[in-house]
């Protein structure tokens, strides 16, 4: 699989490393009021989950029957039903949460390995391309990084994700720049692509290896 150099170093800025509200309560609670649907894993609504979606699907490859895909912070599942309604699931998908509750619902809903993980710190699978959709809202500008990073050394082509846009600092939410994710692919020497436009506030991006 490939490999990067992990450049990611803390910085000083505290704003960067000031921790948010706990990932666990902020989706049991949403699962709890809303039910297992996009509101549930706190989508403003299904329409704005399926036009993500739709973003991050034009960032993997034309063909995805040869692939392996991991979904970080799968929440329910609901990207895999996705891709399945349209006849586009991958060779084989492996979803990856740190809320348990959202774990065992995915699991019944999809019939596919889901583990239930933090990606800063427990073993990854090996994959193809990793794949998260709103899964970097609640982390810090450095833990971002360091997530960046430690997907692309577990993929041999790829990494697509989303972000909130924008340069003010929230207690709550991750907002990043376009140009920032570009430095840091430069920084780590990986290929980037940003899609943006499609919703207000928000963006995509694909980091690939430039020998995947």
């Amino acid at each position: 699989m490939g490999t990067t150099e992990t450049l990611f170093t803390t910085r000083d800025d505290e704003s960067a490393r000031m921790p948010r509200v706990g990932t666990e309560s902020f989706y049991r609670h949403a699962l709890a009021r809303y039910g297992d649907n996009a509101e549930g894993v706190h989508w403003r609504s299904a329409d704005s989950q399926r036009v993500r979606f739709e973003v991050l699907r034009d960032l993997l490859p034309d063909d995805l029957s040869g692939i392996d895909l991991v979904d970080v912070g799968c929440g329910l599942g609901d990207l895999y039903q996705f891709l399945s309604a349209r006849g586009e699931a991958p060779r084989r998908y492996i979803g990856l949460d740190a809320v348990q509750a959202m774990v065992e619902r995915a699991r019944v809903r999809t019939g596919c390995p889901i583990l239930h993980c933090d990606v800063l710190s427990d073993p990854l699978p090996e994959a193809d391309w990793y794949l998260a959709s709103g899964t970097l809202a609640l982390l810090t500008p450095d833990e971002t990084r360091a997530f960046i990073e430690r997907c692309l050394g577990h993929v041999s082509t790829g990494l697509v994700f989303n972000l909130l846009k924008g340069r003010h600092q929230s207690t709550t939410f991750n907002y990043q720049m376009p140009d920032v994710i570009e430095a840091w692919a430069n920084e780590i020497g990986v290929a980037v692509r940003i899609v943006d436009g499609y919703l207000s506030g928000d963006f995509s991006a694909a980091l690939t290896h430039r020998d995947g």
